[in-house]
């Protein structure tokens, strides 16, 4: 059963599953092998019309194929379509070519009568959505749909294409025009799932044409003009309206085309005339026509009455959904029952017009199709065409159902049935066929591809003809050879985009030579007064920029210890927060430091001020004088909520900008330190100062900030926020861009976080930023104060990096935005957010709107007493340090667990808790344990022909594997020198005779893993594994007292160590100890090897494991494990026992004599 939903029903549809049900319930067939079952649960929303139901459930059932041997397969297919004649796709009109297509499937060898019968159903929609969606449904209920054959009206294929896909019935329309169904409905997910789309016309292709010949000509600037309801009898309502709709989308998303919109519906108390001329006046000439042929006329006629045919500096765009070649009339500027007089006037008016139409065949074989299709509705479905030609809307059908058996053809020989829709469906993707409109191209999407002619109208017989033609296949419009555009007004060349002198010839009237004159002698007097103002203010400002009154000198800077440093550069570091300057390559200094301690600006004494030294890195300062300017400004500026500029040192090697210095550090500092509580007050208030103090600055002659983030807004002593890092950004970029010359560096791309999309789409931004830009930024900041979760939260499902966030930004397609779900803030903040990080800089507010809404905002909170609400703002930050000492324990405890994990994974649970107790670890005997070795042969020629770097890149890549191998085991691994690895099980925890079996299945583990092991400096190498094992007792002890060792002592390990040396490449040595224990379980495969000579033991009868004949459930599944790649850069151990890089390299060049240099052998040296 499937379940169904869709937006609304009707009652009718309603009463029908009512009645279905009780029918069911009365019959209550013993046996039911297929037959729709229907429940409906229907709620009721009032409405200004009527209600609608929200939510319908439909249960149907999906048995398939025949069900009885050797009957034919019968196709139920829908055909929802208008009934009434005045519709261009009509029951009637539609029939015919059905008929035609089933008898041409059969006659073409698709299909056999035998095997497979059509059954059309017939429902009448109206052309209305709610109607089709009710056809759909009481077909359903009535019995299995195989395939719906419609609707086409745009609004009935929206509610029936969402349905269809929970039936796995597809739907085939020749209609479905607006770019909606264009999207991607490959995904079963997708709202169109099953919808396949055979109709020659496409909103999205015929805006892309339009698009194609704007480019062509250069032109930007367009009207669009449309009748909402223009070709209702096409595709129902509002068709030029979802056409239009289509233009604006495609023109949004191409920055360089400007537009404008104008309804003919709006101003009715206006002629059409009297519209045009209000509506286009001086500022187009390109217009673009969406209506029904007698409009587009009348249109036109209002333009010759204009002037703007013979001005020649208008075209008229026609986009024509039905193409008027279809009715055999090429001359549409002719109507009969008009006068001459309006004839002679449409038909000049015409030569400014270009209609972009779908291709239409021409051919015998169309023709003769369409005579055929006229004579079957004459005598089987008793409708006459007439004059009227057939619509390649309705011969389109034909195409469908050839369509449609070709893939059920496919399907049923791939053996499945006619109810297997998404089948179907595939197998009609990406399909190319001959049919009765051309050659049909159906892509991945399940849309046709389609062509489409652009015409014009011939000068000579006044008769519209194809100039161009669009290839769908190649989205490329080609010219006809030997045709060209005709230009009105007798023009040999494309009107511009903007009208020189307009219809009315208003931009180029000249004026009388005494009101020249006057003119003339009134912009003198003007100029004169101006130039001389000018003058004087060049002359004041030159003398103030020479002055240099910003300039510091050296002596007078008295510069603090370095350990002094107050204030603060980056956050307080706490866990899993975020760092404001700190990139994540320094993290390994940082955890060598104390966690919470701050980083600290140089800071200095300046005439009795304390002022906060930024040091440029340059040995000199180039003074120009755009920089003279610039600096002369900053050090003018004076507000509240801006940090002061003293001046700048430029003598040779002390380069140095001086501002204020504001104590309390950074706002991120504050919002990522936990102990510091902030109430909605304080946010509103630190909200506002950023506002008031951007307010003052894009208002000032530096009109924009350029690289606002929460790490440059600083506190000062009193808690009021200040803006800092504005101006001279030719001096701060250079120097960021030195300091972060790695462009893969953590700290580099979290500097573009606060960065607007549309700045970091271009290349070369401009150094100062924009106003829209700095809005977004705000916006960025906004949202790290009410989630105080750092600079561009995502939740707590998103985890990307900076560069994957500033990429997705960047994104036209993505647009990421920071994460607004379950946000702890008026809803009035929220809304906010989202129009200042806008993806268009125009709807984003100014600050002087945003200051509106943030005094609104903070009303409540804020009193007009600054006295008090300094107190309120100091008594908060009084009560946030009482819980410091708490958390501060809380931190100590955190980490002493961390320090006792991290002992637990060097040595055993129970040996570290002694040493962690103080207590002498006493060695401990064990009467029985398997002890594992392996080495890879020829370990000495690899690390010959390998660098050091890419011999420890191997080894770690190998160990981390056989790591995550052994953890399913019940094994200690005791440690790793150079390629030898040791493990043990039944110690530190006694398993009983468990130990062998455990060893056994982690080395047939690890073998199978080294098979699949790449080596990745040598792909091509097989990695040779060689393991031992061997059973036995042995001692355990603790060695040392600096970096304490965990050590096996007894004969057990050497044969253990023997075995693995007199062992082979890729096999297991068994010892006869360890052989005799693994027999007990009666479930591994050992081969007897022989007798060999081994070192201080004389001959020994040894075995080869060779796997294991039934595992048990008790064994967890271990899949090879491949290398997760180099983890040279990170300061990890491989093991409890190598002490250092330094041991690694002594095992590679001391490999033959390991058994005696390391301490895996303990009690014999050779």
């Amino acid at each position: 059963y499937r379940l169904c939903f869709t937006s609304v029903v009707s009652s009718s549809a309603i009463s029908a599953v009512r009645e279905h049900t009780h029918r069911r319930k009365r019959l209550s067939p013993p046996t039911m092998t297929r037959g729709p079952i229907a429940v409906a649960v229907v709620s009721f929303v009032p409405s200004p019309s009527s209600s609608l139901l929200l939510l319908f459930l439909s249960l149907s059932s999906t048995s398939a194929g025949s069900t009885a041997v050797g009957r034919p397969v019968e196709i139920r297919a829908a055909v929802i379509l208008p009934a009434e004649s005045k519709f261009i796709i009509t029951l009637s009109k539609v029939m015919p070519v059905l008929d035609i297509a089933v008898r041409d499937l059969y006659a073409k060898g698709i299909l056999r009568e035998t095997d497979v019968t059509f059954r059309f159903m017939q429902k009448d929609d109206n052309c209305e959505d709610i109607e089709a969606m009710r056809s759909g449904f009481e077909l359903i209920i009535n019995g299995r749909v195989d395939l719906f054959l419609g609707p086409t009206c745009d609004y009935g294929v929206d509610l029936v294409a969402r349905m269809i896909k929970f039936w796995n019935a597809p739907l085939l329309t020749t209609g479905g025009f607006t770019n909606d169904f264009s999207l991607d409905k490959r995904d079963p997910k997708s709202k169109y799932f099953l919808l396949v789309r055979t109709g020659t016309l496409d909103f999205q292709d015929i805006a892309d044409v339009v698009v194609s010949v704007l480019n062509r000509y250069s032109w930007k600037n367009v009207l669009l003009i449309y009748d909402i309801d223009g070709y209702w009898r096409v595709s129902g309502k509002q068709s030029c309206g979802l056409m239009t709709k289509t233009l604006v989308e495609m023109f949004k998303g191409n920055a360089s085309i400007r537009y404008d919109a104008f309804d003919l519906a709006k101003n009715p108390q206006n002629n059409l005339t009297e519209n045009l001329r209000n509506e286009v006046g001086s500022k187009h000439t390109i217009m673009v026509v969406c209506a029904n042929p007698l409009t587009v006329r009348e249109i036109l006629l209002a333009a010759e009455e204009l002037n703007m045919i013979d001005s020649g500096e208008y075209v008229f765009f026609n986009i024509e959904l039905f193409s008027s070649l279809n009715n055999g009339s090429l001359t549409p500027w002719y109507v009969g029952n008009d006068t001459a007089e309006r004839n002679e006037r449409a038909k000049k008016a015409y030569s400014a017009l270009l209609t972009v139409t779908a291709r239409t065949p021409n051919n015998e074989a169309y023709r003769n199709f369409s005579v055929e299709v006229k004579r079957v509705a004459e005598e089987k479905y008793n409708f006459t065409f007439g004059n009227e030609s057939v619509s390649t809307f309705v011969t389109a059908f034909y195409d469908a159902v050839l369509l449609y058996g070709l893939a059920l053809n496919e399907t049923l020989a791939k053996g499945g049935n006619q109810s297997d829709g998404t089948a179907i469906v595939k197998a009609m993707w990406n399909r190319t066929f001959t049919g009765i409109t051309g050659d049909v191209n159906i892509d991945a999407n399940g849309d046709r591809i389609a062509d489409y002619s652009l015409l014009d109208m011939d000068p000579t017989t006044h008769e519209f003809k194809i100039v161009a033609n669009y290839i769908g296949k190649n989205q490329s419009l080609e010219y006809v050879p030997g045709m060209s555009i005709h230009w009105a007004g007798g023009r040999t060349s494309p009107p511009p985009d903007i009208p020189s002198c307009g219809f009315d010839n208003s931009l180029c009237k000249t004026m009388p030579g005494y009101a020249i004159l006057s003119i003339v002698l009134s912009s003198v007097v003007v100029i004169l007064a101006i130039a001389s103002a000018l003058i004087y203010r060049h002359y004041k400002l030159e003398a103030e920029i020479a002055s240099m009154t910003w300039k510091v000198n050296c002596n007078d800077i008295i510069r603090v210890p370095q350990e002094k440093w107050r204030m603060s550069m980056t956050s307080l570091i706490r866990r899993n927060s975020q760092r404001t300057v700190i990139s994540d390559d320094l993290m390994s200094l940082m955890s060598q430091c104390d966690y919470g301690r701050q980083i600290f600006i140089q800071t200095a004494f300046y005439k009795g001020n304390k002022v906060a030294l930024k040091t440029l890195k340059r040995s000199r300062l180039e003074l120009t004088r755009p920089r003279l300017l610039e600096l002369k400004r900053l050090k003018d500026l004076h507000h509240d909520h801006l940090v002061r500029f003293y001046g700048a040192c430029i003598e040779p090697n002390y380069c140095w900008l001086l501002t204020e210095y504001c104590p309390k550090g950074s706002l991120q500092d504050i919002l990522e330190n936990d102990q510091f509580k902030l109430d909605w007050m304080f946010r509103y208030s630190l909200m506002h100062d950023i506002v008031k103090g951007m307010c003052y600055l894009h208002s000032s002659e530096l009109r924009s900030h350029g690289g606002l983030k929460s790490s440059n807004c600083v506190v000062d002593s009193r808690f009021v926020l200040k803006i800092a890092d504005f101006g001279l950004r030719s001096l701060r970029n250079s120097h960021t861009n030195e300091s972060n010359s790695d462009s893969d560096s953590y700290a580099y791309w979290k500097g573009f976080l606060w960065t607007a999309p549309e700045l970091l789409r271009i290349r070369h931004p401009p150094p100062e930023g924009t106003q829209k830009g700095d809005v977004y930024s705000f916006a960025v900041i906004v949202h790290e104060i009410v989630t105080r979760q750092g600079p561009f939260y995502l939740g707590n499902n998103e985890s990307l990096s900076p560069k994957e966030i500033v990429d997705s930004v960047k994104s036209k397609e993505k647009c990421l935005r920071p994460s607004v779900a379950d946000l702890s803030c008026d809803e009035e903040v929220g809304v906010l957010m989202k129009r200042c990080w806008t993806e268009d800089p125009a709807d984003r507010p100014d600050f002087t709107t945003l200051k509106a809404v943030i005094r609104k905002l903070n009303k409540d909170y804020e009193s007009n007493n600054i006295l008090d609400n300094l107190l309120s703002r100091m008594e908060q930050y009084a009560n946030n340090l009482e819980a410091l000492v708490e958390e501060r324990t809380a931190d100590y405890l955190e980490e002493k667990r961390k320090c006792e994990e991290l002992l637990y994974q060097l040595l055993p649970k129970s040996v570290a808790s002694q040493l962690i107790l103080g207590q002498s670890v006493v060695a401990e005997t064990y009467d029985n344990v398997t002890i594992y070795f392996s080495d890879i042969v020829g370990f000495t020629s690899l690390s010959a022909e390998s660098t050091p770097l890419q011999v420890v890149d191997l080894l770690n890549d190998l160990y981390t594997c056989f790591d995550s191998i052994i953890e399913n085991f019940d094994v200690y691994k005791v440690e790793t020198i150079g390629d030898a690895y040791m493990v043990v099980s039944g110690l530190p925890v006694r398993n009983g005779n468990l130990h062998a079996r455990e060893i056994a299945r982690m080395s047939l583990a690890l073998r199978s893993a080294v098979h699949s092991f790449t080596i990745k400096h040598r792909p091509d190498d097989q990695l040779k594994l060689r393991i031992g094992m061997h059973t036995g007792p042995c001692v355990t002890g603790v060695v040392g007292l600096k970096m304490p060792r965990y050590c096996l002592f007894g004969d057990t390990v050497n044969t253990a160590s023997r075995m693995e040396s007199n062992g082979q490449a890729l096999k297991i040595h068994v010892s006869p100890q360890t052989k005799e224990v693994l027999d007990t379980f009666g479930t591994f495969d050992l081969e007897l090897r022989g007798e060999i000579e081994m070192k201080g033991k004389g001959k020994v009868t040894t075995y080869w494991l060779l796997g294991e004949k039934t595992p048990t459930a008790e064994m967890a599944p271990v899949l090879p494990v491949k290398p997760i790649g180099s983890f040279s850069k990170l300061h990890t151990t491989n093991s409890v026992g190598s002490s250092s890089t330094k041991s690694v390299a002594n095992s590679i060049a001391n490999h033959n004599n390991i058994s005696a240099s390391t301490p895996l052998l303990q009690g014999d040296n050779g």
